[in-house]
């Protein structure tokens, strides 16, 4: 067990559920953190729900996943922040936006974290050679 990973994976798991949280009761703040005018009309409508599930389905499924037996739910925000990373790049290359590559930076090394997690945090420690029968 990595207890500093697991507590490590948990804290990035409140992060995002707090991101998620203040898309819903400050999205203004929200937006402007993420570099974005927050919309009007229906764009609102969708800024602030797909933000909000984004990064609620991330935070809660990072935390479940740092749970003992449960690091293989880490896959999913790992897709999921992985994915946003691929379609920011895409969004620069195909459609003119700008790089931006701070986030696209942390995303990366976010879904690589869980993806390292997922794969470490439940695996049988090594046994140890002196205790080992023949």
């Amino acid at each position: 067990m990595r207890p500093w990973l697991r507590i490590a994976v948990g804290m990035l798991g409140l992060f995002f559920t707090l991101q998620g949280v203040g898309w819903l009761v400050d999205p203004v703040r929200a937006a402007a953190a993420l570099g974005m005018p927050l919309l009007e009309g229906l764009g609102r409508s969708t800024q602030i729900g797909d933000f909000s599930a984004f990064f609620l389905t991330a935070g809660v499924t990072i935390l479940l996943g740092s749970r003992p037996q449960r690091s293989r739910l880490l896959y999913v925000p790992a897709g999921l922040i992985g994915g946003a990373a691929l379609t920011r790049s895409l969004a620069w290359a195909l459609h003119g936006a700008d790089f931006a590559r701070l986030f696209i930076a942390i995303e990366l090394a976010t879904a690589l974290l869980l993806i390292g997690a997922a794969r470490g945090l439940d695996a049988a420690p090594p046994r140890d050679a002196s205790t080992t029968r023949r």
